[in-house]
């Protein structure tokens, strides 16, 4: 039959009292650990501290001022309780905040009246793993998507686009596109000489032609984050 789990307070019993022996060099009294967990009554503490000694993880004599000893497998629980601590620590560390700036519509062009994407706040962010990025994060900025012209590319009405800001673009890559009569747009570009063409990902869709002076390229998509309702 398996052991049954540590409750949060056993747990939060044995983290305290390692803590507490590693800075003063000797084990916490009854009160101390009460104070220190939240419980008011030493008879609850003393009952889980019973608990803890049962399952292996202190010895206790009674007859001794602070009597308490943790085992090697209390030492082994507040390890991997630090170990989980500065894993997420180091999670944290890694993730990067990636602006969102605005919608981008992806159907036909929807006039902005200037060159931006809305009027989000500029806490706005997306948090992403620095692992999931092909690019440094430094100037990427985020998107959300309305509309479904780009469905056959896997970018459905309410995902989020993460870009890379360039004013370029070779043929057949996804960028947001900000045309001169103030419109914005997101569609695979192309460039065929005199005129450039905007196709979309939806054979329901006609493409856009436009002079190539009307187009000013905003960014190219490095990522789609799927959303799901």
């Amino acid at each position: 039959m398996s052991e049954k789990p540590l409750s949060k307070r056993q747990q939060n019993i044995l983290y305290f009292t390692r803590g507490y022996m590693d800075e003063h060099g000797r084990p916490p009294t009854i009160r101390e650990i009460g104070k220190a967990v939240g419980i008011n009554s030493t008879s609850v503490v003393n009952y889980n501290l019973g608990k803890l000694e049962e399952k292996g993880y202190l010895d206790r004599d009674p007859d001794v001022s602070r009597g308490l000893r943790l085992t090697d497998k209390a030492d082994g629980f507040a390890h991997s309780v630090a170990q989980a601590a500065t894993n997420i620590r180091n999670a944290v560390e890694r993730l990067v905040k990636i602006p969102l700036v605005g919608d981008i519509v992806a159907g036909k062009p929807v006039t902005t009246g200037n060159d931006s994407f809305g009027t989000y706040d500029e806490e706005d962010a997306v948090e992403l793993s620095r692992a999931m990025l092909s690019e440094k994060p430094e100037g990427l900025f985020a998107l959300r998507v309305r509309g479904d012209s780009m469905i056959d590319a896997m970018v459905n009405d309410g995902d989020i686009v993460i870009m890379k800001p360039q004013y370029e673009a070779r043929n057949g890559e996804m960028v947001a596109v900000w045309l001169r009569n103030d419109t914005t747009t997101l569609k695979h570009f192309y460039n065929e000489g005199g005129r450039v063409r905007l196709q979309p990902a939806n054979p329901t869709m006609d493409a856009i032609y436009v002079d190539p002076a009307e187009v000013q390229i905003q960014g190219r998509v490095l990522m789609v984050l799927r959303q799901t309702a």
